[in-house]
């Protein structure tokens, strides 16, 4: 791997960590602020809506700007939702905010990978990376976790600055102080970040043509035979991943009775699964087999589904574990095919964008789905075991039509999976 790619990773490391230690924080906040129970889930798809709102803007904004400093920008936009959440404002709004920042951070991170490596290696790449967030998952669900239990939180709030009273009270709101140091070493490996050879494209100010551009590169993905399929493994991944952080949560305390800070630990479980699962994968897999894993996603549909059947927590670890592996296994080589087709129909930046616009709604379509559950006082159990049919009967029909596409449209098929298994430049 090429000298920059390692700083590429160090900056997406502590990004995402903090990301995940605020989730967790903000949970907290909801819930020492005796909010209703139906704004816990909702933090997912907040998080996702300005994904889906800024998805034709920020592929371009990527592809105009150097990527390095697209990241080093949205950082910044991170700290100004923790500073939100820490003084005053709601913290679904703030966290819309960070929400905001991820979206303008992740067309640059992934589109630098296809201007930086060649795509025989964007298997491996993607596996590193991926592997690298999901760890950074793990560790920011636990060190939120912690930062927000009885042990750690007394420690930060122990720390004063001299003659200044920084309204920093609670557990929670020593958490997201803590975060806004994590986003700013981030932001410091982001101006480390090398510039590519790849050429900068113009910047569109005029927005009915950046709709109307991103309109038809989302069209172009989703008619390519190989693209399509990608992508709807993909999206519909990260809308289950996306929601399971939140519904670990709800599910640990129904189940096992366990605190914010217990089922932070749990919700960490399934990462180490799906980081495993990334990591296999960029061994084994190769970009031209990628669609053999789809049987994955409809196992992690049953998977979520047997979560109501687990009351002991020596069961639900391995269980946890299993079913991270499944996702870790499925995601990795899918997402390289995904950014190996849209590298090659348009612009990286564009093409990660879409795939964010899709991904993002999903995760937006299916938290709103759960939230609505929950508001309309189901139980954990009943929302866990209506979810986890929906996600196993749309991969099933994802499985479909892609031996559908293999028959009636074979030799455009062929064609497109040769490229991928001979395009090593």
């Amino acid at each position: 791997m090429k000298k920059g790619f390692y700083t590429i990773m160090a900056a997406q490391f502590f990004s995402s960590l903090a990301d995940n230690a605020l989730l967790v924080a903000a949970i907290e906040l909801l819930k020492s602020g005796n909010a209703p129970a139906w704004q816990i889930p909702a933090l997912t798809p907040m998080f996702a809506l300005f994904y889906v709102l800024l998805a034709p803007f920020v592929g371009s904004f990527a592809d105009a700007v150097p990527k390095g400093r697209v990241m080093f920008f949205s950082n910044s936009i991170k700290v100004m939702g923790c500073l939100l959440m820490l003084f005053g404002g709601h913290p679904l709004l703030a966290y819309a905010v960070v929400g905001l920042g991820a979206a303008a951070y992740s067309p640059a991170k992934y589109g630098i990978l296809t201007e930086l490596l060649p795509p025989s290696q964007l298997v491996k790449a993607n596996g590193w990376v991926e592997g690298l967030t999901i760890g950074s998952i793990i560790m920011g669900i636990l060190l939120g976790g912690q930062l927000v239990g009885p042990r750690l939180a007394p420690m930060l709030l122990g720390f004063d600055l001299p003659l200044i009273d920084t309204g920093v009270d609670t557990p929670p709101e020593a958490a997201i102080a803590a975060m806004i140091l994590v986003y700013i070493v981030a932001a410091v490996f982001n101006l480390y970040i090398p510039r590519t050879e790849a050429a900068l494209q113009p910047l569109v100010l005029r927005p009915s043509l950046l709709v109307r551009d991103f309109a038809r590169c989302n069209a172009r993905l989703w008619s390519d035979k190989l693209g399509q399929i990608s992508l709807a493994t993909t999206t519909m991944f990260w809308g289950v991943g996306g929601n399971l952080r939140i519904i670990v949560f709800p599910w640990a305390a129904a189940a096992l009775g366990y605190t914010t800070t217990q089922a932070s630990s749990l919700a960490g479980v399934v990462s180490v699964g799906v980081a495993l699962g990334a990591v296999w994968a960029s061994m084994r897999m190769r970009l031209d087999k990628a669609t053999g894993v789809i049987p994955l996603g409809i196992l992690m549909g049953v998977l979520v589904i047997g979560l109501n059947l687990i009351r002991d927590v020596w069961v639900a670890v391995p269980f946890l574990i299993l079913l991270g592996l499944a996702g870790g296994y499925l995601v990795v080589p899918m997402n390289a095919l995904l950014q190996h087709r849209g590298h090659n129909l348009m612009g990286a930046g564009r093409s990660i964008a879409v795939q964010n616009f899709n991904e993002q709604a999903c995760i937006l379509g299916l938290g709103a789905f759960y939230t609505g559950m929950t508001k309309l006082d189901l139980s954990a159990f009943t929302a866990i075991a209506v979810f986890g049919m929906v996600v196993a009967g749309v991969m099933e029909l994802i499985r479909r039509w892609h031996l559908r596409n293999c028959v009636v449209h074979r030799d455009e098929v062929e064609r497109l999976l040769a490229i991928a298994r001979t395009d090593r430049h």
